[in-house]
C-alpha cells in the first residue's frame, strides 16, 4: 500500500453552497487560507454557478481575488459551463471541476437536464481548458444511490465516468451523494469503474448520512484509490438531496488515515482548529469528531 494519500478539502464550495444562513466573504477568504495553512495540496476554493442557483456562492470572483494562493497548493472551482468557464478564468483560476451523476433523474432535478445534455453543456468547456493548459477535474454524483430513482445501475456510473476521462478530465471523483453506501457496495463501485478508467485517475467522495463514510473511504484505499474528498467541520449536504447529511470530516479522515500509516501532509491539529473556527462562525457544533475530541483534550 502506497503511504500517501491527497485529500481534495471541498468544504469552502460543498460545504458552504447548502448554508441557510449567508456567510460573510471575509470569512469565506480567512477560511480558504486557514486550509492552505494546514498542508493541504487541493482546495477547491468555490463554484461559478449562476448565484440564482446558488446565491450563497454568488461571491465567486470576491473569493478569488481576496485568498493567497500558496506554492504547491491549488484552488479548483466548480463549473456548470462555458460561461461559468469564462467568469472563472477571468477571476484567476487556473484549476475548474466539471460535474454531472450517474441517475438521469437526479441530474434532471440537479441540472435541469440528461446526463447527456450536461456533458454536451461542458464539453466547450474541456476544449477550452485544453487548449488554455487548465486541469479539469471531473464529479459524478449520485453513485451509490438517488434520492429519486433509488438503485443507480453500476453500468451507468461507468459509463459516465469513463465518458468524462476520455472527454480530458485528469481525474474523477465518484460522489455518494446521499450517503446509503456501505463499504461492500463502495468496494465494488470503485471496481466496476476501475476497471474502465485507470484507479490513478480517481478519487471517492462520501457524505455521512448513515454513518458510513469513513468506512466507505477506506474500503476504497484498500482497493487502491489515493485521493479522497473531504470537508472541513464535516459541512455539507446536497440541495437537491432532501436529507442528505454533510460530507465526511476532513479532520476525522485524516486521523484515520494517520492511524493507517498513511501520509497525508496534513497538520491535524490546525485543521481541527479551522474546523472549530468555522463552526463557531457558522454558529453550531462541529460535525467532526476528532474536532471535538481535541477541544476537550
Amino acid at each position: 500500500m502506497a503511504d500517501f494519500v491527497r485529500i481534495v478539502e471541498v468544504g469552502p464550495r460543498d460545504g458552504l453552497q447548502n448554508e441557510p444562513a449567508m456567510v460573510a466573504t471575509a470569512d469565506k477568504i480567512e477560511l480558504v487560507d486557514r486550509l492552505s495553512a494546514t498542508g493541504l495540496r487541493s482546495i477547491e476554493a468555490t463554484s461559478f454557478v449562476s448565484p440564482k442557483w446558488v446565491p450563497q456562492l454568488a461571491d465567486a470572483a470576491e473569493v478569488m481575488a481576496g485568498i493567497q494562493r500558496r506554492p504547491g497548493v491549488s484552488y479548483p472551482v466548480l463549473v456548470p459551463n462555458e460561461q461559468g468557464y469564462e467568469r472563472a478564468r477571468a477571476a484567476g483560476a487556473d484549476e475548474v471541476a466539471v460535474f454531472t451523476a450517474a441517475s438521469e433523474a437526479f441530474n434532471r432535478r440537479n441540472t435541469n437536464a440528461s446526463i447527456d445534455e450536461s456533458i454536451a453543456r461542458f464539453e466547450p468547456v474541456l476544449a477550452r481548458a485544453r487548449a488554455d493548459g487548465v486541469r479539469v477535474r471531473g464529479y459524478v454524483s449520485t453513485v451509490l444511490g438517488c434520492p429519486y430513482q433509488r438503485e443507480v445501475p453500476l453500468d451507468d456510473v461507468v459509463r459516465v465516468a469513463r465518458r468524462l476521462h476520455e472527454l480530458g478530465c485528469y481525474e474523477i471523483s465518484l460522489g455518494d451523494t446521499i450517503g446509503v453506501g456501505t463499504p461492500r457496495k463502495a468496494r465494488a463501485m470503485l471496481q466496476a469503474v476501475a476497471a474502465e478508467v485507470p484507479m490513478q485517475a480517481l478519487a471517492v467522495h462520501f457524505h455521512d448520512t448513515y454513518g458510513q463514510a469513513l468506512a466507505n473511504v477506506a474500503a476504497c484505499i484498500e482497493e487502491g484509490v489515493r485521493v479522497a474528498d473531504s470537508a472541513v467541520a464535516g459541512t455539507g449536504g446536497c440541495p437537491y438531496a432532501r436529507g442528505a447529511s454533510g460530507n465526511v470530516a476532513s479532520e476525522d479522515l485524516v486521523y484515520m488515515l494517520h492511524g493507517m500509516g498513511i501520509d497525508t501532509g496534513i497538520d491535524l491539529d490546525a485543521l481541527a482548529d479551522t474546523g472549530r473556527w468555522l463552526a463557531m462562525r457558522l454558529g453550531r457544533q462541529t460535525g467532526s469528531k476528532v474536532g471535538r475530541a481535541l477541544e476537550g483534550a
